[in-house]
């Protein structure tokens, strides 16, 4: 079994990611440490998150994978099969929780989970516009 550490930068990146109101990708986790720690380090890092049950990945419209909190998730069982909203103008991905798109699927396949991204222009980048 591999051993899980509490480092600094794990600590950090975690904190960054909990308090983020959005979902982050890797060039802003980066940006934002600065030299705590090198890109590879933070790649460890969120996939150690990830594996706890901290973070989820969400890959938006661009291809582009950001990484956010998780609510009552566990150590490899996820439950984000809610919507993520991809804004056009200022490019945040944010989870909307209480979004649950109704997945109906042919008989014999089972869902397990899902990356559901809509598109549009997100409510901050609306206000500004007026």
């Amino acid at each position: 079994m591999k051993q899980i550490r509490n480092t600094h930068a794990k600590t950090e990146i975690l904190n960054l990611i909990l308090n983020s109101e959005t979902a982050l990708s890797h060039t802003a986790i980066q940006e934002k440490v600065g030299d705590l720690c090198n890109r590879v380090t933070i790649y460890r890092v969120l996939d150690r998150l990830e594996e706890e049950g901290k973070i989820h990945k969400i890959v938006n419209v661009d291809g582009v994978v950001n990484y956010a909190k998780c609510h009552n998730c566990e150590k490899n069982d996820h439950h984000h099969n809610h919507l993520h909203f991809n804004c056009e103008e200022c490019h945040t991905v944010t989870c909307i929780e209480n979004m649950v798109p109704d997945v109906v699927l042919p008989k014999d396949f089972l869902v397990k989970s899902y990356n559901f991204v809509v598109s549009g222009i997100c409510a901050n980048c609306v206000k500004s516009q007026f």
